[in-house]
């Protein structure tokens, strides 16, 4: 059958063909207009309602459509269907943000950038929700709203305030490791498609056998690093405030697909119980060179969602999406998104969220979950919404499962996140990146730091200072020298709080 060259005709959202999209039904041609309008008020009404709310944070980001596929066996490791032999593909939607800005902001902004991975499996959707750093500035999900009401907007001002920011690090030793990489270049990367992406979490994988090891995901581009200056970032920041959306679409569209590699390292239990630092810590990383990476897969990005709004504004990940053969772990901040990311996107999107196109299972699903806004489908249709019933609903599957955890002896507590062995070494890693560093990123590490600290202003204006100085100098003292320099500050005084070894090495 012939493909009709005539132009759809215009309707209302019931279907009914309209016969004037350009004039209002009035009484005469200068009279008020009548209510049995009903097209006008349609328009109208859903006019006011295009926009949903943004999300609070990664407003501002890209998506695209792409494969991943296995390229390197690791079924000793886990029982998941999609790693069950080389070769095998699935399809993916990857969505890319800046955290902290609003929708219309600039997304070359010194900002961590989500990396968000929804993989379409046949065992069902698998969500890997990350950044493009390997840890976080909090460690324990309680204190996450706080941190990013200090990334938002000041009371009374309603500007973006450096003193509350560095007000919130200074007080939270914690967070350096992470606030070390956001100071260096990687804080402003060249779009999304030169970057690293990470899990971040602690994520367990589970064999045939029931056997359980921890695992973190990294994802290296095969594009190769760039970055930004500052100077460069915040140039771009007025010349295109969607440039890393632009690098994307561009990319993708002049067949130039952007691939990462997907690598994963790898801890037994007995490792984690002896490892020096909390292999759950979101704070931390798992050095390298002690668990080094596998090499697992490809993703590629190849396709172009044809409606922003239904693919990358609808879309909606979290980390609470897994499938059999893959698991959480005990990390704090991976608890807490478990309950707040679905939690959030109902809110926004509505509670069938996970019936959207870009969403949904492709493979189908069945549940008791019925009614709420937007049910797509027939809504379970003449099926019992109820378990156990005697109606041929949905059954267990009893092939999945996960070995339990032993947690004899432990007490459900509000127990202090930096209390125990190395819990309270916030510095050892962030000075160790930094000494890691060429000169020259160094020297753009300092003074992109000063940058930022010289926002610091107000009556708390030289505590503040003083107290992240102290951070500075403990991770490295040569790195706290060269910020308190840059700061005018008399490196005496943060130098009184820095330890003794370090100080007879000045």
């Amino acid at each position: 059958m012939e493909e009709s060259t005539q132009p759809k005709k215009l309707t209302t959202a019931a279907g009914r063909p309209i016969f004037d999209n350009q004039n209002s039904v009035s009484a005469g041609a200068r009279g008020p207009l009548l209510l049995q309008d009903y097209f006008l008020h349609e328009k109208l009404a859903h006019f006011n309602r295009e926009r949903i709310p943004e999300r609070v944070v990664h407003a501002k980001g890209s998506g695209a459509y792409g494969k991943f596929t296995v390229t390197h066996d690791i079924t000793h490791l886990t029982r998941a269907k999609l790693f069950s032999k080389v070769g095998n593909e699935c399809k993916l939607f990857a969505r890319f943000s800046t955290v902290g800005g609003e929708k219309g902001s600039a997304d070359t902004e010194r900002d961590p950038r989500g990396f968000a991975l929804k993989f379409y499996t046949e065992d069902g959707n698998w969500d890997l929700v990350g950044n493009n750093t390997p840890v976080f500035f909090v460690k324990d999900p309680v204190k996450f709203p706080d941190f990013i009401h200090t990334q938002k907007r000041e009371a009374r001002s309603n500007r973006k305030s450096p003193t509350m920011m560095w007000d919130f690090w200074s007080l939270n030793p914690e967070s350096l490791h992470q606030v070390t990489i956001l100071m260096s270049d990687r804080g402003t990367p060249y779009g999304y498609r030169h970057m690293h992406g990470y899990g971040s979490h602690t994520f367990s994988l589970i064999n045939n056998q029931n056997e359980r090891v921890w695992v973190k995901f990294h994802f290296r581009t095969e594009q190769g690093i760039k970055n930004f200056s500052n100077d460069e970032a915040i140039r771009m920041k007025g010349e295109d405030a969607d440039f890393a959306q632009h690098d994307l679409i561009d990319a993708i569209d002049n067949g130039n697909f952007p691939r990462w590699k997907m690598f994963i390292q790898v801890m037994t239990d007995e490792q984690a119980k002896n490892f020096r630092w909390n292999p759950f810590d979101l704070t931390k990383v798992w050095p390298q060179g002690e668990f080094p990476l596998h090499e697992v897969g490809v993703m590629e990005l190849n396709e172009v969602p044809v409606n922003y709004h239904a693919h990358v504004e609808q879309a909606a990940f979290s980390p609470a999406h897994v499938v059999d053969g893959i698991g959480y772990s005990p990390d704090k901040m991976l608890q807490g998104r478990i309950l707040s990311y679905p939690d959030a996107h109902r809110y926004r999107l509505g509670v069938n969220y996970e019936h959207l196109p870009v969403n949904a299972c492709p493979y189908g699903f069945s549940n008791y979950q019925r009614d709420g806004r937007m049910a797509l489908g027939d809504n379970g249709g003449a099926g019992p919404n109820y378990f156990p019933n005697s109606f041929d609903g949905p059954v267990e599957d009893k092939t999945v499962g996960e070995p339990a955890q032993e947690l004899d002896g432990l007490f459900a507590d509000r127990y202090d996140r930096n209390a125990g062995p190395g819990n309270d070494d916030h510095y050892t890693q962030a000075g160790n990146l930094f000494r890691l560093l060429d000169p020259q990123a160094q020297r753009n590490l300092i003074n992109n730091v000063v940058g930022a600290m010289s926002g610091i202003d107000g009556p708390k204006k030289d505590l503040i200072t003083q107290r992240q100085l102290c951070h500075w100098f403990r991770a490295d003292v040569r790195l706290g020298m060269a910020i308190a320099k840059g700061l005018g500050v008399d490196a005496e005084i943060p130098m009184e709080h820095a330890p003794a070894a370090a100080a007879a090495t000045v």
